[in-house]
């Protein structure tokens, strides 16, 4: 098999929880184990620091790996989803892993995955630790999928754990209060292993402190630190937070004997998407009109980002807007502006919820707009209307924002690549 027919059987010959929905998440970590002990354990020879959370923790990842960068370790990166190339996914110095490792690591283990009926996640995961492990990283900074006690990546014994925050998020797997998400993202808290906790809510704070104090863990508190004097280049207002939180782990890895200077968190925090290549984080594409698109997908992520949006100066706000069907709207749509146009549409996945639907739900909120077959069209429409100093907003899913980046690369580059994500 060749690249492309690579990724066609990873992304379509096993389930996964972005097309499937609750029928793709398993309940435990049998298969990923099972995996580990097939490839001789490549989780037991990588420095992990391993980040989890409701919002953040790409963003924290991100900003965590270009601080290693610069202070010159070789620094994995694993994280999820992707929005345009799967390889997005596995970086080492924000260099994508190469496509024929990809191929070659498929098509030798292929018999073992379809025998033990891997899933895709899990999969991605034994591929990303056995490259990381033939690289010989010197860290690697893991991002959680989905929950933290039963995802894949949780077979490792991290240097030090992250956990952002918690919000009601995929409530369906992990539970219907914030106590019982804290408990799943918990789980990733490791026996007398360091864990940062980057924003304190009086419901979550004594979950991770008792699971904390169960397993002997030293406990930091992010959200304690004075005000974080730190610039960085990723521009959402809601980084306030996740630079608290990603100074903390700094402060843990020094305590540990990780050599990081002050000129590497400055620098690093300046050059997060030169040195990791992050897309979709309250993301500018241009100006006149500017247009901004944010992976923000739940209550808590798109309330930060539409408190940012308002702040922008503009004539005319234009948003385009789609979701997934499982997406708790009642609590969403409240959130939005009423004073801007909307342009409804259905991110192009199945589990994307018609526009018809959407556009209903919206007006009952006051919100109204006119209904697009496709993010591009949409988008289209919106360019036609908006003038040089209006504002249009991309965003509800992180597969609107991966179908609109994949459009403009399309346009751009005349290359399209397989796209397929996991919130």
């Amino acid at each position: 098999m060749n690249y492309q027919e690579t990724l066609d059987w990873l992304f379509h010959q096993l389930p996964m929880y972005q097309k499937m929905g609750a029928k793709a998440y398993k309940k435990d970590l049998s298969n990923t184990l099972l995996l580990m002990d097939y490839l001789g354990s490549p989780e037991k020879n990588i420095k992990a620091i391993h980040v989890a959370g409701t919002n953040g923790k790409g963003s924290t990842s991100h900003m965590l790996a270009s601080i290693l960068q610069e202070q010159g370790y070789k620094t994995g990166l694993y994280t999820s989803p992707h929005l345009i190339d799967f390889r997005e996914r596995i970086k080492i110095n924000g260099v994508e892993i190469e496509e024929s490792y990809v191929v070659e690591f498929v098509k030798k283990h292929k018999a073992f995955f379809e025998k033990n009926s891997l899933s895709f996640f899990e999969m991605t995961v034994g591929l990303s630790f056995e490259y990381f492990k033939d690289t010989k990283t010197d860290f690697v900074v893991l991002e959680t999928g989905l929950g933290g006690r039963l995802d894949s990546t949780n077979v490792v014994d991290p240097v030090v754990a992250v956990i952002t925050n918690i919000g009601l998020d995929h409530t369906q797997f992990l539970g219907e209060t914030l106590p019982l998400i804290a408990a799943e993202k918990g789980g990733i808290i490791k026996q007398n292993k360091p864990v940062v906790i980057g924003e304190y809510h009086s419901e979550t704070f004594p979950v991770f402190e008792g699971i904390a104090n169960q397993k002997k863990a030293p406990l930091y508190k992010a959200f304690d630190l004075e005000s974080v004097d730190y610039k960085s280049d990723l521009k959402g207002d809601y980084q306030k937070y996740n630079l608290k939180t990603v100074v903390q782990a700094v402060k843990v890895l020094q305590g540990l004997g990780v050599s990081i200077s002050e000129n590497a968190i400055k620098q690093g925090l300046l050059k997060v998407i030169e040195n990791t290549g992050l897309l979709g984080r309250y993301q500018t594409i241009q100006e006149n009109p500017k247009i901004i698109c944010d992976t923000g997908h739940n209550k808590e992520g798109i309330a930060l980002v539409v408190e940012q949006l308002l702040k922008e100066n503009y004539d005319q706000l234009y948003i385009v807007f789609g979701v997934v069907d499982d997406k708790d709207l009642k609590s969403v749509l409240p959130l939005l502006p009423k004073n801007a146009s909307y342009y409804f549409t259905k991110p192009s996945i199945a589990r994307g919820l018609n526009e018809e639907i959407l556009k209903e739900k919206a007006n009952d909120f006051s919100l109204q707009g006119n209904t697009y077959e496709s993010v591009e069209k949409a988008m289209e429409n919106a360019m036609k209307i908006a003038s040089p100093k209006d504002v249009i907003y991309v965003g509800g899913s992180t597969f609107m924002v991966a179908d609109y980046l994949l459009s403009i690369t399309e346009k751009r580059t005349s290359n399209t690549d397989h796209r397929i994500t996991d919130n």
